[in-house]
């Protein structure tokens, strides 16, 4: 995307100002969409970015700067900008590559696509899009249908004062429904979204029909489901987006982000027993066409599967370039950022809880009174501390050890720290769905995931 020498010397001109390390990241995006509610396209979206990031450290301290015109004058510009800013701008040299002789690594293809996303027009999108309906219209109350497509394909640079250099390509699709039920009591809501780093298989991989039957169906129970009771009781937490509390409420805290700042609950307890013992805590980036996974992290490290947590004892954080800095521990390729104008930080790529032993319906056996949250939504957590509260999208009553009545409007009050001390059980069903998660170096596509497991005690917000 940009010449060798043009890169070189960038790099070498902020070394010779007084960075201890420099780093370049240059980015080509496209991102396609379309929108079909009701069987009418709302939008068709094409967008094409293009920008660079320019990050330097000085010892632990770190400026960062971006642009969106790479042409060598402004490139150049930039460089000069940054080191200005620690007052060695005097000492940039006027040329030179730094001597750096670039080490190149090439993606291996991976995760390329079976299908290219070029490969089909826009209106076989949109039959898939109308399949997806047609398969959501499973009764009359199915009022309303939304069904879309969401692709990208990304090309990255990254090269730094080291002399490394590398370069990878990285392609998602996404498919998402929502169907609105309506009766004469009520009106509820139910979705299916699967997502993965491949490129138009995504519709062989999920037939669009099914996509939309199971958005129609979580509605369905939704409309018939009583209000959820309230209190402290069992819960079996669904697999495959269950997955969404341990990351929001577990998972970032385990990031340098927060470990580095000791603004986690967790941090500098590395070798110590933090969760129960059947649990298993990974996070993945070399998942294959895993949603979260690429070759190569923002920093031009390779990706790794990073064991985080081991039979109930922390084993690793994830650490990126900044965090190693800080912490002294061994960066573990969890760079990310959203694009060229955020800087990367330590994120989660694909994170799950590792199957257990114990088979699905002996999860649900000796429990008297408890709450089956099948399916998780949204939810608040209080950084530092992983507090949180959850909506269950699709909920049921557990009695005598049988699941009984939908239950709807439940809420999952508590702490991640306390709440994976009291998984006292874990299936070998493990699933992962695809999510979106924000933070500091913005927006990034994340697989979450865990087997359905028993937590013995949550405070199950609803109605008493």
């Amino acid at each position: 995307m940009l010449a060798e020498a043009l890169v070189g010397e960038v790099l070498g001109r902020a070394r010779s100002g007084g960075a201890d390390f420099a780093e370049l990241y240059v980015e080509r995006w496209r991102r396609r969409g379309m929108r079909v509610l009701n069987g009418e396209v709302k939008e068709a979206t094409s967008g094409l970015e293009y920008g660079a990031g320019l990050r330097l450290f000085y010892g632990s301290e770190v400026v960062y700067a971006y642009t969106n015109d790479l042409t060598p004058q402004s490139l150049l510009e930039l460089t000069e900008t940054l080191v200005r800013l620690k007052g060695l701008a005097g000492q940039v040299e006027a040329s030179g590559t730094g001597g750096l002789d670039f080490r190149k690594q090439i993606p291996r293809g991976l995760h390329t696509p079976l299908i290219p996303l070029g490969a089909k027009d826009k209106r076989y999108r949109l039959e898939r899009l109308l399949e997806a309906e047609s398969g959501a219209r499973i009764a009359p109350q199915i009022k309303q249908v939304q069904s879309s497509l969401t692709e990208w394909e990304q090309e990255v640079l990254v090269a730094n004062s080291t002399g490394a250099w590398v370069e990878d390509r990285r392609i998602r699709s996404r498919v998402n429904v929502l169907a609105i039920a309506q009766d004469d009591f009520g009106t509820q809501t139910g979705t299916s979204g699967p997502g993965l780093s491949v490129g138009l298989e995504i519709f062989d991989l999920y037939p669009p029909a099914s996509v939309g039957r199971k958005a129609a169906q979580q509605a369905l129970t939704n409309l018939r489901a009583k209000p959820a009771p309230a209190g402290t009781m069992p819960v079996v937490i669904g697999n495959a987006f269950g997955g969404v509390i341990f990351h929001e409420a577990l998972g970032h805290l385990l990031e340098t982000t927060s470990v580095a700042k000791k603004a986690s609950v967790l941090s500098d307890k590395l070798g110590e027993k933090v969760a129960s013992e059947c649990v298993t805590y990974i996070d993945d980036g070399t998942t294959p066409h895993g949603w979260g996974s690429s070759e190569f992290d923002d920093e031009g490290l390779p990706t790794e599967r990073t064991v985080l947590i081991e039979n109930g004892v922390l084993k690793s954080y994830m650490v990126d370039r900044w965090g190693a800095e800080r912490t002294g521990l061994r960066p573990t390729g969890s760079g990310r950022r959203q694009d060229y104008t955020f800087a990367p930080t330590s994120r989660m790529r694909n994170t799950f809880i590792a199957p257990g032993d114990t088979p699905l319906d002996k999860l649900f056996e000796g429990i008297e009174y408890g709450l089956y949250a099948k399916d998780m939504g949204g939810g608040q957590v209080k950084p530092g501390s992983g507090e949180y509260n959850f909506g269950v999208k699709e909920a049921y009553i557990i009695r005598h050890g049988r699941i009984e009545e939908p239950v709807r409007g439940a809420m999952l009050v508590g702490k991640g720290p306390e709440s994976i001390q009291k998984i006292v059980a874990v299936s070998n069903d493990l699933e992962t769905a695809p999510g979106m998660c924000g933070s500091l170096s913005g927006s990034l596509p994340v697989e979450v995931g865990q087997p359905h497991l028993l937590i013995s005690e949550i405070v199950v917000g609803g109605q008493a």
